[in-house]
């Protein structure tokens, strides 16, 4: 019996793809999230006042929540095919590579920057290039802390919901498995990210605004998980027929067990 190479099997090349897909969003999401933008004046509309706990504000999230539901969508087709153990390996992969990319730019930030570097862009209004990288790349230690710990807690309550809904339904409700699980994960996750990064961090937020921030937070990532479950079923669908019927059934069983 001729083996086929490891790299030629569709299920492994599967798994690579999300595992690349997964990782590549978790790591942009963590760089680009030092950006926050404003949803109203994106979408131009007029500011939505929100009003909880006291506090009141527009819809501002940071860029990261751009990639954050694509993450969530890899997560629930990951649990599908490849079950815990697919999760947790790409789960605490993300991790390593987050923090291998933090490391890397805080040592491009204390590298000594050519002066004529530092004025490069002044053309186009930035006075100082080393100020502007640093600010960019250089988040706080306390942000940084808080969203891996928030990203790691959720991933492993996301898997560890997905299949006790899984055991109760069986191969039924996908979206209910899917959404049931963001929608327990994310609830930590929102709370503990901007916990610890700003309320144990050196901002020492208040509880009304620490509660009212995740709260809108919370609140969007279950929007963005609601309208993600037509995708799941796109891309649950195109998997089987990659795979074929019977292969893909495999992968599912194995997954569930």
């Amino acid at each position: 019996m001729v083996t086929r190479p490891l790299l030629e099997d569709r299920a492994t090349r599967l798994f690579i793809v999300l595992a690349a897909f997964f990782c590549a969003n978790a790591l942009l999401a963590e760089f680009i999230g030092v950006k926050i933008f404003a949803l109203e004046d994106t979408l131009g509309i007029a500011p939505l006042q929100w009003n909880l706990f006291g506090q009141t504000g527009s819809l501002s999230f940071t860029a990261g929540t751009l990639l954050w539901p694509v993450v969530f969508l890899m997560t629930d087709v990951i649990n599908e095919f490849f079950g815990r153990r697919g999760v947790r390996f790409i789960s605490w992969l993300a991790v390593g590579l987050i923090c291998y990319g933090f490391l890397f730019a805080f040592a491009a930030i204390a590298l000594a920057p050519a002066q004529w570097w530092v004025v490069a862009a002044r053309p186009q209004g930035v006075d100082d290039y080393q100020a502007a990288f640093a600010a960019v790349f250089g988040q706080g230690l306390w942000t940084i802390a808080g969203s891996l710990v928030a990203f790691l807690l959720g991933q492993l309550i996301d898997v560890a919901v997905f299949h006790r809904i899984r055991r109760a339904t069986g191969e039924r409700w996908v979206w209910l498995r899917a959404t049931g699980s963001t929608a327990v994960s994310q609830l930590v996750d929102s709370f503990v990210v901007l916990y610890i990064a700003f309320v144990l961090g050196p901002q020492k937020w208040p509880t009304s605004l620490f509660m009212a921030v995740s709260t809108i937070n919370y609140a969007y990532k279950m929007l963005a998980a609601v309208a993600m479950i037509p995708l799941i079923y796109l891309l649950r669908a195109g998997i089987i027929r990659y795979l074929g019927r019977e292969r893909a059934d495999r992968l599912r069983e194995h997954a569930s067990a």
